[in-house]
This record gives C-alpha cells, sequence and structure tokens, in this order.
C-alpha cells in the first residue's frame, strides 16, 4: 500500500463582495482570492473552499476550513492534491 498523503495547508486573503469568485494570485506567499458572496452565515466560506476545489480540480469534499472561520485570512487544507501542483499552479504562494 502507498503511504498516505498529508493535505496541502494554503494561508488565504478572502476579500468577501469581491465582484466576482476568483483566484488573484499568490502575494508574499499568501493566495488572494476574491468571492462575490458576503460574509454573511458562512456563504464566503463555502464559496472559497468551493473555488479552491473547482481551480485545484479535486472534489469540494476534499477542501476545508482549517483556522480564520470569522476572519480575511484563513487557513485552508486541501486532500489528495501533490504540492507540486499547488505550487505550481499559482507560483509564490508558500505550501
Amino acid at each position: 500500500m502507498g503511504e498516505e498523503r498529508r493535505p496541502v495547508r494554503l494561508s488565504v486573503r478572502l476579500t468577501p463582495r469581491g465582484g466576482s469568485d476568483r483566484v488573484d494570485g499568490a502575494v508574499d506567499g499568501v493566495l488572494r482570492v476574491r468571492v462575490a458572496a458576503p460574509p454573511v452565515d458562512g456563504a464566503a466560506n463555502r464559496a472559497l473552499l468551493r473555488l479552491i476545489a473547482e481551480e485545484l480540480d479535486v472534489p469540494r469534499g476534499a477542501v476545508r476550513l482549517a483556522a480564520g472561520e470569522g476572519s480575511r485570512t484563513k487557513m485552508v487544507e486541501v486532500d489528495g492534491v501533490d504540492p507540486v501542483v499547488v505550487a505550481a499552479r499559482w507560483p509564490g504562494l508558500e505550501v
């Protein structure tokens, strides 16, 4: 059997009500993300997790919020993805 891979951890700076759902790229090792959803009842967090899953082509269930639920700065964990793939997708991101 193969060894189990640890989740990839991403530091994210989220801008709710950002007009559209998009990843602006990495700045100083932190992924900058905008979502259209407001920061009400977890809507912005759900939009963030859905967007990260789409961008990395992993199931939505593989992406979870590890820290920062009520903050603009968040820690997101992603299962089933290689850190090299994530680093190549967003140059400058610390993974």
